[in-house]
C-alpha cells in the first residue's frame, strides 16, 4: 500500500467525495487560496472551485450557522475549523441546531454536515491553542465524534462522515498531519462507531483514540520487552462508543488502563471506565487505571507542556499498577 501523509489521507478523501457528489463543499478560513492552515485542502481550488471551496471569513458561529442552513436544503458541508479551541465560539450552532434539528423537527429535517480540524496539542502553542474538547462534544445525543490516530482511519473516517445523514464531528491531531501511514488504494471507507484492535496481547488492554495511539503502542513496545503483553485498542468513535469491542478485549485480558489527551474530568475515559464496571466488573483482576492530561491549563514552555500530557512512562506504570507490579 502507498504511504500518505495525514493530511494528504485527508485530502484524498475530501477530493474523493467531492468528485463523488455535486453537493459536496469546503468552507472554512483560508482553505481555498492558503491551502489550509495545515495544508489539508492542498490544490482542491484548482480542481473544484470557488463555488465549492469557499474561504470563510473570522466568524465561525457565522459560517458554522451557514452551513448548517445549508445542509439543511440538501448540500453536504465539511466545515473546517483552523483549531477546535476557535470552534467554542460556534458550539450554539453545533450543539443547539446541527445536534437538535432532525429531533426537533420530527425527521422533516436532517443536517448531514461534517465539522472538521485540529485539535489537542499543536506544540509550544499556550492554553487557549492546546486544548483537547472531545468530551464537549461527545456529550450531545445528536452529534457522531470521531478521532482517527492514523492516516487510513482518517481518510476513511471523513469518508464516512460526509455520507452520513447526521452531523458528524471530527478531531484531527494537531501533530499528526506530517505523520505518514499506509493508506488503502481504491475506495476506502472506515465505518463510524467501530473500534479497532491495533496490537492484540493479553495481559491487559490500554484504550485510546488519536494521537495518544502512539505513546500507547511505544509503551506496549516496551513492556514487550519486559514480558508484559498489551493489547491497545483504538477506539477511533467516541460517540457512539463500540461497546462491543471494549466489553471483548476487558474479558480477554481482565485490566485496563485508558490513556486519553484531555482532562479527567468528566472526560471520555471516565465514561469508558463506566461501561466496563458495569458491564464487565466480574472480569476486572484490578481497578481500571487512568492516564490523562493533567488537570491544568497547558503552559508555553516545552517542558512544561511535555509534563502536563501523558507519555509512553506514564502509561506503562499504570500498566505496572493494573498488573501490581509497580516498582518492577
Amino acid at each position: 500500500m502507498p504511504e500518505l501523509m495525514y493530511r494528504e489521507a485527508l485530502n484524498q478523501a475530501l477530493a474523493e467525495e467531492m468528485e463523488r457528489d455535486a453537493n459536496v463543499f469546503l468552507i472554512g478560513e483560508e482553505v481555498g487560496r492558503y491551502n489550509g492552515a495545515f495544508k489539508v485542502s492542498q490544490g482542491l481550488l484548482d480542481r473544484f472551485g470557488s463555488a465549492r471551496i469557499i474561504d470563510a471569513p473570522i466568524s465561525e458561529l457565522g459560517f458554522a450557522g451557514m452551513s448548517v442552513g445549508a445542509a439543511m436544503v440538501g448540500l453536504r458541508p465539511v466545515v473546517e475549523m483552523m483549531t477546535w479551541n476557535f470552534a467554542i465560539l460556534a458550539m450554539d450552532q453545533i450543539v443547539n441546531n446541527a445536534a437538535k434539528l432532525r429531533h426537533m423537527s420530527g425527521g422533516q429535517l436532517r443536517c448531514p454536515i461534517v465539522f472538521r480540524g485540529p485539535g489537542g496539542a499543536g506544540g509550544r502553542l499556550s492554553s487557549q491553542h492546546s486544548q483537547a474538547l472531545e468530551a464537549n462534544y461527545a456529550h450531545f445525543p445528536g452529534l457522531k465524534v470521531i478521532a482517527p490516530a492514523t492516516p487510513a482511519d482518517a481518510k476513511g473516517l471523513l469518508k464516512s462522515a460526509i455520507r452520513d445523514e447526521n452531523p458528524v464531528i471530527m478531531f484531527e491531531g494537531e501533530r499528526l498531519y506530517a505523520l505518514k501511514g499506509e493508506v488503502p488504494e481504491g475506495e476506502h471507507v472506515v465505518p463510524i462507531g467501530k473500534a479497532d484492535v491495533k496490537r492484540e496481547g493479553t495481559d491487559v488492554t490500554i484504550i485510546t483514540w488519536s494521537r495518544m495511539y502512539y505513546f500507547c503502542m511505544e509503551a506496549a513496545e516496551q513492556l514487550a520487552k519486559e514480558g508484559i503483553s498489551a493489547e491497545v485498542l483504538d477506539l477511533r468513535t467516541l460517540r457512539p462508543l463500540d461497546e462491543e469491542a471494549i466489553l471483548a478485549s476487558v474479558r480477554k485480558t481482565n485490566r485496563v488502563v485508558i490513556v486519553e489527551e484531555g482532562w479527567a474530568l468528566a472526560g471520555v475515559g471516565a465514561s469508558v471506565v463506566d461501561i466496563i464496571q458495569s458491564k464487565a466488573f466480574d472480569d476486572l483482576d484490578a481497578p481500571v487505571e487512568r492516564v490523562t492530561g493533567l488537570d491544568v491549563n497547558m503552559s508555553y514552555a516545552a517542558n512544561l507542556e511535555n509534563a502536563t500530557q501523558p507519555d509512553a512512562p506514564k502509561i506503562i506504570a499504570a500498566v505496572k499498577k493494573v498488573l501490581y507490579r509497580e516498582g518492577a
